[in-house]
């Protein structure tokens, strides 16, 4: 493209997003706050596990595997939650919170959740929808102009300048061509992103989303699943459409309103006795160190991986997606903007043309995994689910009315649990 068909272009985005932007503010309804669930109650309510379906005796099958697994020196500490109709069936932490640590990981205790900030900033995204101030079908170049000239990494190194627009959906679903450089940090393009800016932080949100606006797409928009820093730059996106921070948007639409008050993308100094830390430091190519101290408010909020949370906090989000975008009388989403978010956006061939998927019997929805075969896969068809790379979890399973929350802080060992919570939970379900 020469340089005067690229300022043209510059020029005519610059303008959409400008009229489209007008065009929001006199079309689209004016934000009202939900009212807040009460903070003061626990969205913890204990149930009786053989009345909710299982079995106590393979319950006690993960509660050993956890404790020997502590006793060996394979974990810090460990929370795991399994419930089913709204009650737990099962709760207990294990280990400490920490080397050196005396406290047992509980549901106060703060964990850096780091990808499982994916789903509720899409769930943030999801309420601008529902007000129609973002639509999924748009290019993201309405909200931010400077992704109207992108360009596609070639196998010799050169590139293209990309055919297919992105959509603010190959955002959510991770079909946008975005990268993270640290799943292979010794590829060619990942050595671009990097030397190109991908892994700074000392800029706001709405810098970044332009760094990575002039960095090559690996693949077409559309065309194939790669795990990247898609919602990073929905979270600008989210900032241009409600015209708030990052930060501001998910406390007002999503954190606030559920009564999350221990969750956030930093924490009060006074906070720092509660986190749980790793068995060691584990560095990321290219990133570093991610167990960071959380209690320092951060330049660049990360809609991809910046929340710290407890479980008794995330269990209040699980909860709202569980019962269709409500959470003890507060409505999130409508029931239909929930159904969108477990509707898989993947193909087969979408699957293969990327890396880092879920697994067999998989799909991805907005923001998560979504089940699509649970002949394959252990929960229910219709499973919405993430994790976090130091090894935190949550699903909420429709089709079994399950759901479970589990924390760690081991990077290394998050593959690990996420095959043995499938097996301990779904083989101690005995009456589905």
């Amino acid at each position: 493209m020469n340089l005067r068909i690229s300022g043209l272009a510059r020029t005519w985005g610059a303008a959409t997003a400008l009229t489209a932007a007008l065009a929001l503010a006199t079309a689209a309804p004016s934000f009202a706050a939900p009212k807040q669930a009460d903070p003061k109650v626990s969205s913890i309510v204990k149930g009786d596990p053989v009345a909710l379906g299982f079995d106590p005796a393979k319950l006690k099958v993960a509660e050993d595997g956890l404790k020997a697994d502590v006793a060996a020196g394979k974990l810090a500490g460990a929370y795991l939650l399994i419930g089913r109709h709204g009650k737990v069936a099962f709760q207990e932490g294990f280990g400490t919170q920490g080397p050196g640590q005396t406290a047992v990981p509980n549901d106060q205790t703060i964990f850096r959740v780091f990808s499982m900030t994916k789903p509720i900033v899409t769930v943030t995204a999801m309420t601008l929808v529902e007000e129609g101030k973002l639509d999924l079908d748009a290019p993201v170049s309405k909200y931010l102009p400077e992704y109207a000239n992108l360009t596609v990494y070639q196998p010799d190194g050169t590139t293209k300048p990309a055919t297919k627009p992105m959509l603010v959906r190959n955002l959510m679903s991770h079909t946008s061509g975005i990268i993270y450089g640290f799943i292979q940090p010794t590829s060619p393009l990942a050595k671009v992103w990097d030397a190109g800016g991908e892994n700074r932080d000392d800029v706001k949100l709405r810098d970044y989303a332009k760094i990575i606006a002039k960095l090559p797409l690996r693949t077409e928009p559309g065309t194939a699943w790669y795990y990247g820093r898609s919602i990073d730059i929905l979270g600008a996106v989210v900032e241009v459409a409600s015209g708030k921070t990052l930060d501001v948007a998910v406390k007002e639409r999503v954190t606030g309103p559920l009564g999350m008050t221990d969750t956030g993308f930093w924490q009060p100094a006074a906070n720092k006795a509660r986190f749980a830390e790793p068995l060691a430091a584990s560095n990321l190519p290219g990133i570093g160190n991610p167990y960071y101290d959380y209690t320092r408010k951060p330049v660049l909020f990360s809609g991809g991986g910046g929340i710290s949370s407890t479980a008794e906090d995330y269990l209040r989000f699980a909860l709202m997606l569980q019962n269709n975008g409500t959470y003890k009388g507060v409505r999130i989403l409508k029931p239909e903007s929930v159904a969108k978010m477990r509707e898989d956006q993947t193909t087969p061939e979408i699957r293969k043309a990327g890396l880092f998927f879920p697994g067999p019997g998989m799909g991805f929805g907005l923001g998560g995994s979504v089940v699509i075969d649970d002949k394959v896969a252990r929960p229910g068809n219709g499973t919405y689910s993430w994790w976090g790379i130091a090894g935190t979890e949550f699903w909420v399973d429709p089709k079994n009315d399950l759901f479970m929350v589990f924390m760690i802080q081991n990077r290394e060992r998050a593959t690990e649990y996420q095959a043995k919570n499938r097996r301990w939970i779904y083989d101690a379900l005995v009456k589905p």
